[in-house]
């Protein structure tokens, strides 16, 4: 994942949203996306679990040049940002609880 991605910022304007104190899980998805539900599930739960962690979820139908800048190609992906809003991980898929957690541990 580095490469690409280890020098992009995101912030609350590209967001719709503020970053969370310590991380930010951002999560693409699209209407008819199954495994965007239970991606938002396991994201919420983490945010709730982890202080500072905030989940934000983008259409990306809706979003189309931010989908383009970031290079998202399927729903759901996910970007670990850390607090100063670098992507520091990046998934595609539905992701199990743990790997989300530590992915966190190179954001805080």
């Amino acid at each position: 994942m580095r490469g690409r991605d280890e020098d992009r910022r995101l912030g609350a304007a590209d967001l719709g949203a503020g970053l969370g104190e310590r991380a930010t899980l951002v999560q693409f998805s699209s209407a008819f996306c199954a495994p965007c539900r239970a991606t938002r599930r396991v994201l919420g739960e983490v945010a709730g679990l982890v202080p500072g962690v905030t989940h934000v979820e983008i259409d990306a139908e809706a979003h189309l040049g931010l989908v383009r800048r970031l290079d998202i190609l399927k729903t759901p992906t996910v970007l670990v940002l850390d607090a100063e809003g670098r992507v520091v991980r990046r998934a595609v898929g539905q992701p199990r609880k743990a790997d989300v957690i530590a992915a966190l541990g190179e954001a805080v």
